[in-house]
């Protein structure tokens, strides 16, 4: 994950889970003290409703109580009467009390005319409820509640009904009355609804402040990250430009080096060869004095090779290591210019990555040839050392030195490696290039963080 991503990740995330945080805790309080808030309203209606149906089962057993007292077992004149009372108790449409004997016939139903004297012990709801069965059953227990699904009459379809039962022993009777619960559950219902309603409100509300923020932002990182883009592309091309023509410039050297060195005495090689052998075929003499002569510039042509190849990469950086490439370039450096160079270097506990001994050793390099171009020196110092467990590197020549104006040109120079890249390759390990100039000399310290070496655990496990 890139730096400007898990910027925006612990910008927004904290936000983001706080928000959800607060939104869940308090719905679910809310959701929890309201459910709870209509499970009891639920439940105090329900108990509503059995205390009115025992206060009705009460008002029928003391409608009939003086004639079924004085009655037998057998009188069916009795039995006639307490039937005609107990069709006649209406309390609305859907109340009414109903009559079965204990073998499930049907001895007065008011709103049901076709159920008397059928058997209806048998009989199932819509969720396979012995219904008759099951409220003879709580009326031979003494009495009791029943819910079950039966039609309501004033709707003529079916809801839920809660029904209370006593037995006439004497008759082995069941008595019985109901309420439908449907206005219950449609209360109930509404009152869920309410909750779903408050709850939508609530994350609505908590949208409205979240995603605007959230928004804000993501639009402040957008904005940051394309004015980032927008400098790090700027830079990139000026690194792109800078690199085509430092190869432009590198393919240039190599080429005037090839045309103007080596083309040339393989040329006169070529002519000492011809001239060996007209002299040969015509029989004269100085035939083998060509021939050295031709040898002779051909070592030339070598020499001039392994010092291109030794510019472009010093094998010897990686076989003796930093210490011994930076030995032959101030040997080469001052058989070329003439340039007094001493060199002091101190022998590392660790071994550096290969990458950072390249590192130094094109700034030591790179500083050598501006010495040479730019400095006027006599004299050009190279200390390599390693203060607090860091590598530092110092370059100081006796030259004239030069003015801000020249180091900013330095530093924008689009030919060359310049200063602005040896400061490049320090950050690129995370170190720095110190520059110090002035009319007596100027002195350049490259300084590497102790990332660079290679532990000795660590060439242990590569051993």
């Amino acid at each position: 994950m890139q730096l400007r991503h898990q910027i925006l990740v612990l910008a927004i995330l904290p936000l983001v889970l706080s928000i959800l945080a607060i939104t869940g805790l308090v719905t679910w309080q809310s959701t929890t003290l309201a459910r709870a808030s209509i499970d009891t309203f639920e439940r105090n209606m329900l108990k509503a409703k059995e205390e009115e149906l025992l206060n009705l089962t009460n008002l029928a057993l003391s409608a009939i109580s003086g004639i079924y007292e004085n009655a037998g077992p057998d009188d069916s004149v009795a039995k006639e009467r307490v039937r005609q009372i107990l069709n006649a108790l209406d309390y609305g449409p859907d109340g009414y009390f109903f009559v079965y004997d204990y073998e499930g016939y049907n001895i007065a139903h008011p709103r049901q005319t076709f159920r008397p004297g059928l058997n209806w012990i048998d009989l199932q709801d819509p969720n396979g409820d012995r219904v008759i069965a099951n409220l003879i059953e709580r009326a031979r227990e003494g009495g009791g509640l029943h819910q079950y699904i039966w039609e309501k009459p004033s709707a003529g379809t079916v809801a839920e009904k809660l029904s209370f039962a006593v037995g006439l022993e004497k008759w082995e009777w069941m008595l019985g009355t109901g309420v439908y619960l449907d206005d219950v559950y449609a209360q109930t219902a509404a009152a869920h609804e309410d909750l779903r309603n408050t709850i939508n409100a609530t994350f609505l509300t908590v949208a409205l402040i979240a995603v605007p923020s959230v928004l804000l932002v993501f639009g402040t990182w957008m904005f940051l990250n394309l004015h980032e883009r927008r400098l790090a592309d700027n830079k990139l091309k000026e690194l792109t430009q800078r690199v085509i023509d430092t190869q432009e410039e590198e393919r240039t050297r190599i080429a005037r080096e090839l045309h103007d060195g080596i083309s040339q005495i393989l040329i006169g090689v070529r002519y000492m060869i011809d001239l060996a052998r007209r002299k040969v075929e015509s029989g004269a003499e100085g035939a083998s004095e060509a021939i050295g002569k031709g040898a002779d510039a051909l070592n030339g042509a070598i020499k001039e090779v392994r010092r291109l190849s030794h510019d472009l990469r010093p094998g010897v950086l990686d076989d003796l290591g930093l210490t011994a490439a930076l030995e032959a370039l101030t040997t080469n450096f001052t058989d070329r210019t003439g340039i007094a160079v001493k060199l002091e270097s101190v022998a590392f506990k660790n071994v550096l990555l290969p990458e950072a001994k390249t590192a130094l050793y094109r700034v030591a390099q790179e500083a050598l040839n501006n010495v040479e171009r730019h400095a006027n020196a006599t004299e050009v110092s190279i200390t390599l050392a390693s203060p607090h467990g860091r590598v530092q590197m110092t370059v100081s020549d006796n030259g004239s030195g030069f003015q801000p104006d020249d180091r900013r040109k330095a530093r924008t120079h689009q030919g060359g490696l310049g200063l602005r890249n040896m400061q490049e390759r320090m950050a690129h390990f995370g170190g720095q290039m110190l520059v110090e100039t002035s009319p007596k000399g100027t002195t350049l310290r490259a300084i590497l963080p102790k990332s660079v070496f290679i532990r000795q655990a660590r060439l242990a496990e590569v051993a």
